[in-house]
């Protein structure tokens, strides 16, 4: 079975996860968008109101900019996958609790082992604290870090998320700069032997 289609399949299977009650008052769930081959994953926080209501992830406003820095740097959407630590909408966009992320992200974990990308870029403190639970967005954002996660040599590059951006001049700054970095980032990345230094926190 090819890889688009295990994708598909763990679509079809987070349509009617009821793991969390999340389901219960989300619109729609949203498992993630793009290539089944990506070198790239986006990993963003949770669903917003647009992604709710349309079932895409990043299709709003913060979806906008991400599109608008991904074409300053001549990516397109289709090219990488983009995705969301939980696939149900909390309630007024509240922040994600740590039992509905211990249960949601299993499907996570299948996407990315089916993708195999070359580096995640996690969007906001919640993306990021997935794979570096101690780390600080504020002192992580922009540095790569290599680490061995469920057998996978994966390259790590925390941003901060596009939604933040909008609310701190400095932040949307930081973030474009951050992301002009990503292309010499790409180039550099090569298979390290590593030791399991870091770990996911589920």
């Amino acid at each position: 079975m090819d890889k688009t289609r295990k994708l598909q399949e763990i679509g079809e299977k987070i349509k009617t996860c009821q793991q969390c009650p999340l389901y219960q008052t989300a619109t729609n769930p949203v498992p993630g968008q793009g290539s089944a081959s990506a070198q790239i994953v986006f990993i963003g926080e949770a669903p917003g109101y647009w992604e709710d209501q349309k079932g895409i992830p990043f299709c709003g406003a913060a979806g906008n900019l991400l599109n608008k820095l991904l074409s300053e740097i001549n990516l397109k959407r289709e090219e990488v996958f983009v995705a969301n630590i939980l696939k149900h909408r909390p309630p007024d966009n509240r922040d994600p609790l740590p039992e509905e992320i211990k249960m949601c992200t299993p499907h996570l974990k299948e996407q990315l082992l089916i993708i195999e990308p070359k580096i995640i870029i996690t969007l906001g403190r919640f993306a990021m604290n997935y794979f570096l639970p101690q780390a600080y967005i504020s002192r992580m954002h922009g540095q790569l870090k290599q680490i061995l996660w469920q057998n996978l040599n994966l390259a790590l590059y925390p941003l901060f998320h596009p939604a933040a951006a909008f609310r701190r001049g400095e932040v949307m700054s930081q973030l474009k700069d951050d992301f002009l970095k990503i292309p010499q980032i790409i180039e550099k990345i090569k298979p390290l032997e590593l030791k399991p230094t870091q770990k996911s926190l589920f």
